[in-house]
């Protein structure tokens, strides 16, 4: 924290919140005149349960998640839901080059977080989706104000 500087932490507003913020003002009319939507809000389980060292990213996905909660009470009566998926370690290019600039091979990057992940094992691309297809459908027509963990249990709180 004491290293954040404010430009640090504008940047990682604009990247992860005010990106949100926009797209959400430029689709939420033509959802609210159909009367029907759905905005569905990527972030970390850093939103619900920050790490040490975790400075600026956890704030901004807390922002991100309350942002989630106040649009679901705003939109619902348009029937447009509004919900959080909460990432945890999922193969993708972020890893990938977390591992090159760490100069550890990709598969021993992956097998370090197994450790702490409850499932023993980072999840897959499509895993992430399979939830995001049945929050996007009408099956999920009841679920809106939602921050759902895909963790694989890693985080310490539902």
């Amino acid at each position: 924290f004491e290293k954040l500087t404010d430009e640090i932490l504008h940047d990682d507003l604009e990247l992860k919140l005010f990106a949100a913020v926009r797209l959400i003002r430029l689709v939420a009319p033509q959802m609210k005149e159909r009367r029907w939507g759905r905005i569905i809000n990527v972030l970390n389980i850093g939103a619900k349960a920050a790490r040490p060292n975790s400075m600026p990213t956890s704030l901004s996905r807390a922002a991100g998640m309350a942002m989630t909660k106040a649009l679901s009470h705003e939109f619902a009566p348009h029937n447009v839901l509004v919900n959080a998926m909460l990432v945890g370690i999922i193969r993708a290019d972020q890893h990938v080059q977390r591992a090159k600039r760490n100069n550890v091979p990709l598969d021993d990057y992956y097998k370090a977080h197994d450790k702490e992940i409850q499932i023993g094992r980072v999840g897959e691309a499509e895993e992430f989706a399979n939830l995001a297809c049945f929050l996007a459908s009408e099956q999920g027509g009841y679920i809106t104000g939602t921050a759902t963990n895909v963790d694989g249990g890693r985080s310490p709180v539902v």
